[in-house]
């Protein structure tokens, strides 16, 4: 069953992190320029306003946030509320970054958008990792709109969502060297409906992928067949991360953004931040090392 956990109607709610350290919930709202964080366990909520655009969040090995923003990489520190710029390796291009995650070497792994949506088909943009001492490496290019990224549990592979073109991509992952190999499709989706966005991937190797667009977040086994589906009282859900002190909750980000005038009127709750218990576990953010 889907829980309504907190009305905060997010413009476009993404990243959902689970700091399992602190028992907190974070998470962005991308268009809104704003970071959340929730402590499920008294309900407290805070939120912080940015001067830019934050698309994705990681956990940091000594305390705080790494952040993928508008102007690159950032560290993000909620006592004192403010980003340090660490990198901009799209410095000048009219593009973002999206979504990410940090790697069980604590690298952080990001991919970016086009600011313009009318760019959103084009495949010009870029998958990026942000090395522990600063430095920043191209991994992938050609992408519409690189989005949901993870891991299986063994390391061997890693997932990447190329939203536009209706994909999940699979490639074969060396752990030790931060690389990745031998492309292939792993969901492919041409007829929808909705579009592939964020993704989660469980102690069993299942990957959890957000249907924007079309009100579900999507189970696929290891082979990449539908195994189950989890569905939402809204149509856009964006992202979605195993929370709770046993990693047993499924929490998902949602938005408006897209939504006409008439939808946003009877989807009240777009934008909302859901949950729903699964039998299934997940497992715990890796730290960026940096």
């Amino acid at each position: 069953m889907v829980e309504h956990v907190l009305a905060v109607r997010c413009k476009l709610g993404e990243g959902p992190l689970w700091d399992w350290r602190t028992a907190l919930l974070h998470w962005v709202d991308i268009d809104l320029h704003r970071i959340h964080r929730l402590d499920p366990a008294s309900g407290a909520h805070d939120q912080a306003e940015l001067p830019v655009a934050v698309g994705v969040l990681g956990l940091r090995v000594g305390g705080g946030l790494i952040a993928a923003t508008r102007h690159g990489f950032a560290g993000w520190d909620w006592m004192s509320r403010t980003l340090t710029p660490i990198a901009d390796p799209e410095a000048g291009r009219p593009t973002r970054f999206n979504d990410g995650a940090v790697d069980s070497h604590g690298r952080f792994w990001a991919g970016t958008i086009a600011l313009d949506p009318e760019r959103y088909h084009i495949p010009d943009n870029h998958l990026y990792r942000l090395d522990p001492d600063g430095s920043v490496q191209r991994m992938e290019s050609n992408l519409t709109i690189s989005n949901g990224l993870g891991w299986s549990p063994d390391d061997r592979t890693m997932y990447l969502t190329d939203t536009v073109a209706q994909k999940i991509y699979a490639y074969d992952f060396d752990v030790e060297r931060g690389t990745i190999s031998n492309r292939r499709d792993f969901v492919h989706t041409p007829d929808g409906p909705g579009y592939p966005d964020g993704l989660a991937v469980d102690a069993e190797g299942g990957v959890w992928s957000a249907r924007i667009a079309a009100g579900k977040i999507v189970r696929y086994d290891s082979q990449g067949y539908v195994e189950r589906e989890v569905h939402l009282p809204i149509t856009c859900p964006t992202s979605c991360a195993f929370g709770g002190p046993m990693l047993d909750r499924l929490y998902i980000t949602t938005s408006w953004h897209i939504l006409s005038e008439s939808e946003k009127t009877t989807q009240s709750q777009a934008g909302d931040l859901f949950s729903t218990p699964m039998t299934i576990k997940g497992r715990r953010a890796a730290l960026f090392a940096g």
